[in-house]
């Protein structure tokens, strides 16, 4: 089957995305759980502001799936639970795909589901065990027309400034998006680099498929403004942003002024502006 019927749903005509992460409970970690402590009233906040895409977890998609009205974002299926974001690595290291994975996103009326593609140091056995899963995922994917958004993932080592800090090299971004396109994926989501006005390359290197890059930690509001401008003029499909709108004081803003930035192709200052706005009512 074709995954062209729900593509149409993740991307707008013009084949841009803005997809607001949501599935942070999923990895066991305290921290994670800033702002989404009350999943109902999250997920309702974003849906009002009217983003794309949301990701979830299998077990949290009622929240937007229950929501009625043709009008709400599309859901994307986070597939896989890992145990690598935590200030010291544990002994055992996983990351465990779903139970069949595609029959949940299909009966949930998922527009995409979402796997990584982690590399962390020293640890080939956790990278080889996600390559199986994206594998296993892209078989299934193909029965159901089910978009794969695979996740590169490059990280430091945790013990060098803590868990779930990614690694900026472009030049070990690169390969890891690469071998995400070789292995099946419909849509990539990766790092940002450390200079952003480098990342052409990353969007050259994945061949044609749209890349939609990570937000990462929390940032100044400049920060993350600023940085998804540029992103977007390297030639970015859009964004998946997640503790920069849950954790931001005002998220329905910021999503509108992300979402300024990526459908209409505000500059820095006009999306400051709409923030600013929404922030005075």
């Amino acid at each position: 089957m074709s995954t062209k019927a729900r593509l149409n749903r993740m991307f707008s005509e013009q084949g841009k995305c803005f997809d607001v992460a949501i599935d942070h409970g999923f990895f066991n970690e305290f921290s994670f759980l800033s702002g989404i402590e009350n999943m109902k009233n999250a997920v309702a906040t974003v849906v009002q502001a009217g983003p794309d895409c949301i990701q979830l977890s299998a077990g949290q998609a009622r929240h937007l799936q229950n929501i009625p009205g043709k009008h709400k974002p599309g859901l994307v299926l986070r597939t896989d639970a890992a145990n690598i974001y935590g200030n010291v690595l544990p002994r055992f290291l996983f990351s465990e795909l779903i139970d069949r994975a595609i029959e949940q996103a299909v009966r949930l009326d998922a527009v995409a589901v979402c796997v990584n593609l982690l590399l962390l140091p020293g640890q080939p056995e956790l990278h080889h065990q996600c390559v199986r899963n994206v594998t296993l995922l892209k078989t299934e994917c193909e029965k159901y027309g089910m978009p794969l958004m695979v996740e590169p993932l490059v990280m430091l080592p945790n013990e060098e400034k803590g868990g779930y800090m990614v690694d900026g090299d472009i030049k070990k971004i690169m390969p890891l998006v690469r071998q995400g396109v070789e292995l099946g994926a419909d849509v990539i989501k990766a790092d940002p680099c450390d200079n952003v006005e480098e990342y052409h390359r990353v969007i050259e290197i994945a061949s044609g498929i749209p890349v939609l890059v990570r937000g990462g930690g929390r940032a100044s509001d400049e920060e993350i403004i600023n940085r998804t401008v540029e992103l977007m003029k390297q030639g970015a499909s859009g964004i998946v942003y997640g503790r920069n709108v849950v954790q931001h004081p005002d998220p329905a803003g910021m999503t509108a002024a992300l979402m300024s930035i990526v459908h209409e192709g505000a500059a820095a200052d006009q999306a400051l502006a709409i923030l600013k706005g929404a922030n005075n009512k």
